[in-house]
């Protein structure tokens, strides 16, 4: 490993982030790789004069560690850009007191390879410095892959009801408790369990994803607690189960509602216990992870179908998601459209840069049953097939207007128009009071009454606003014999 080089950059020398940040490395003194370091203190209002090129010639850095509090964030980000400039290469490390979703998206585009947040702990802080030190890949490419793992960059929208949801993604990192993702196939469900996962505690153990629809019935409960030697007639070998795979991290289960009632039992005891016995064994097996659920369907109806257990259902509606289906996000198409071309185009090396006008209109007129995903291999399939700069409506092959969508009259447009407004005024003032109907109705300037079956009228869900999340305790049912 080559000696550490990092420069310290502390935009607050006030703040006390430099010198625990200081007091870590130094912890580091004894090993036999040591950090070296320069600190270098820069007062907010100075960063526009400050000569970082005169930095360079003493001391260049394997590493930049950019220290800075929330409140300075955007005097952070215009010191970026000139790191960006002057070091290109060096990965920049942002310790910052708090960093919101959306900032983090912001930072991770404009070059932060990394970021840091308290409690500033050598065990944690030192292992990242040292892969970054040694890692041979060009930091370019680390960005990308964090972005990635992440799962930031599909993130995309700036619909209130999407927003209201995603906003919560960064406090729920920071417990283990566990998560219910509702939503439509396509909607984001594993994209959002990704972002949870490597924005907690746990980025560093693994994510194991498992689709519970994809393996069949009778072999999903082996999967995921593993089995013994003659647990059955083929098992001559014992096999390690997902959830042991997944020991310290994070484990996905997609399609929940497909395990079977015995497999729910077990799942119920792991959730309780954080235990589980293997098929064929009698020891009893420990496994510190993490459960993230998801379902496509409505879990309420299987429990009231008795296809889905009300105690594993409670266990697992500690917090719970609920991403919008993309016709609930008209406004949000164009953006995401963009997005995919952009990425698209770079990945097959295509010229094509933008849509055609009618392609734009469109775009938001389909219902999009796949939601993102779909518009996504619809995108892909348009640039891979199309050598023009300017993706047309005949590139997309989607059904026209005429064809796919019935025409309007000029009342149900304008209809349509004023149900999309009150809509999105709605869930904005929500989401701006925090889900308090009574402070929305003011701001509105509307009687409270009327403003409810504003909310009614428009199938708007208040509680999706209100920024605490609280668990639901029940009291269980006996468990069927």
């Amino acid at each position: 490993m080559k000696q550490g080089k990092l420069l310290l950059l502390d935009i607050n020398p006030t703040s006390s982030l430099g010198q625990m940040l200081q007091g870590v490395l130094e912890s580091s003194s004894g090993l036999n790789t040591p950090l070296h370091y320069e600190s270098v203190k820069i007062e907010a209002s100075d960063l526009l004069t400050s000569d970082l090129a005169g930095i360079a010639p003493r001391f260049y850095p394997d590493i930049i560690l950019l220290i800075s509090p929330h409140t300075l964030f955007h005097h952070a980000s215009a010191l970026l850009q000139s790191l960006r400039t002057k070091f290109m290469k060096t990965p920049v490390i942002l310790v910052i007191d708090e960093c919101p979703h959306e900032e983090i998206l912001d930072l991770l585009k404009a070059g932060v390879t990394d970021f840091i947040t308290p409690p500033l702990r050598p065990a944690d802080i030192i292992p990242r410095i040292w892969r970054l030190l040694v890692q041979n890949t060009p930091t370019e490419i680390l960005h990308q892959t964090l972005l990635e793992k992440v799962g930031l960059q599909h993130i995309i929208g700036k619909d209130p009801a999407f927003l209201a949801e995603i906003q919560k993604i960064p406090r729920v990192a920071k417990s283990d408790a566990t998560v219910l993702i509702s939503g439509e196939t396509g909607t984001g469900k594993e994209v959002c369990a990704r972002a949870i996962h490597y924005l907690s505690p746990r980025a560093d153990k693994p994510f194991i994803p498992v689709n519970c629809g994809a393996i069949p019935t009778e072999l999903l409960e082996n999967e995921l607690f593993g089995h013994k030697p003659g647990a059955f007639t083929s098992a001559t070998s014992s096999q390690q189960g997902l959830i042991q795979e997944a020991a310290g991290g994070t484990l996905f289960l997609d399609e929940i509602d497909c395990l079977s009632l015995p497999a729910q039992v077990k799942l119920l005891r792991f959730l309780q216990e954080k235990e589980y016995r293997p098929l064929g064994s009698p020891k009893v097996c420990k496994a510190d992870v993490r459960v993230i659920a998801a379902s496509n369907a409505e879990l309420k109806e299987a429990v009231r179908a008795e296809r889905f257990r009300q105690d594993l259902y409670y266990r697992l509606n500690v917090i719970h998601l609920v991403l919008p289906p993309l016709r609930e996000r008209r406004n949000d198409i164009p953006l995401l459209a963009r997005h995919f071309l952009s990425q698209y185009a770079d990945e097959y090396n295509k010229q094509a840069v933008e849509f055609s006008s009618d392609a734009l209109q469109l775009l938001p007129l389909l219902d999009w049953h796949g939601n993102v995903r779909e518009l996504e291999h619809v995108i892909e399939r348009a640039v891979v097939l199309s050598d023009q700069r300017i993706i047309g409506k005949e590139d997309l092959a989607l059904p026209s207007p005429e064809t796919g969508v019935q025409a309007e009259s000029f009342q149900e447009a304008k209809e349509r128009i004023i149900a999309q407004f009150e809509t999105a005024y709605i869930q904005c003032l929500l989401l701006a009071h925090h889900g308090n109907i009574t402070k929305a109705a003011q701001a509105a300037r509307k009687d409270r009454r009327a403003f409810w079956q504003l909310i009614r009228k428009h199938h708007i869900n208040p509680e999706n606003y209100r920024t605490k999340t609280h668990s639901i305790t029940p009291s269980h049912p006996k468990e069927k014999n």
